[in-house]
């Protein structure tokens, strides 16, 4: 009888314990939930650009892609950056790749950065803004928000070109309704402080600078 009793009451505690668990795993799941970085998922940032962001003349790891890899770190962002720039090239060029880059990485975010060569080599405005448009088309139908950074081209080239140039990238945000950074080089006007001897790409000191002109446009898509 005292053995029945004793396993009456183990019976009658491990039956209350069970759900006593169940509750505390739910609890626990509830508050992980309601954490702002847990079960945040990964971000994949597609960088297509140029030298002006393939760290050209630069240490590694000193570019401002890299100094927004260590932001999105400091701010617990969770994100991943596939820097797929290439030192010379234009917009044909990464029209060109960015199939293979989109099925490859699927990035949530595409960041822009072309059109300085295309305007250096005095291309032609209507091949360049096609390519860029097809870019942009190709990235949000492959289900990624697109950030567009814009360039200029010294005046010494045409000032109606120069104009003209500046313009199609406003254009293209307002047509396909995507995210822009006006001008990527703002603020670095002064040449001998924040440009490599050729004058044409930013030194290591102007890109933090630069990462400046990107990271207001960049942020409200990493939400």
């Amino acid at each position: 009888m005292l053995n029945h009793k004793a396993n009456f009451r183990a019976g009658g505690i491990a039956g209350r314990v069970k759900p006593l668990k169940a509750l505390l795993v739910a609890f626990i799941s509830a508050l992980l939930m309601m954490s702002p970085t847990a079960h945040s998922a990964t971000k994949t940032l597609l960088v297509l650009g140029d030298s002006l962001s393939a760290e050209y003349g630069l240490a590694r790891g000193s570019g401002w892609v890299s100094l927004l890899d260590k932001q999105l770190r400091s701010e617990k962002i969770s994100a991943t950056i596939i820097n797929a720039s290439i030192s010379g090239e234009t917009t044909a060029g990464g029209k060109t790749r960015l199939p293979a880059l989109l099925e490859q990485h699927k990035p949530s975010i595409v960041i822009v950065e072309l059109g300085g060569n295309d305007g250096l080599r005095g291309l032609s405005l209507a091949a360049t803004q096609s390519s860029l448009r097809e870019i942009i088309s190709l990235s949000s139908n492959a289900g990624a928000q697109v950030l567009l950074l814009g360039m200029r081209v010294p005046p010494n080239y045409g000032v109606d070109y120069a104009k003209r140039f500046a313009a199609m990238y406003q254009g293209l945000g307002r047509e396909k309704s995507v995210h822009l950074v006006p001008f990527f080089l703002q603020g670095l006007e002064d040449t001998e402080q924040f440009f490599q001897p050729d004058r044409i790409h930013p030194n290591q000191r102007a890109q933090a600078l630069l990462l400046d002109n990107v990271w207001p446009a960049l942020k409200p898509l990493l939400k």
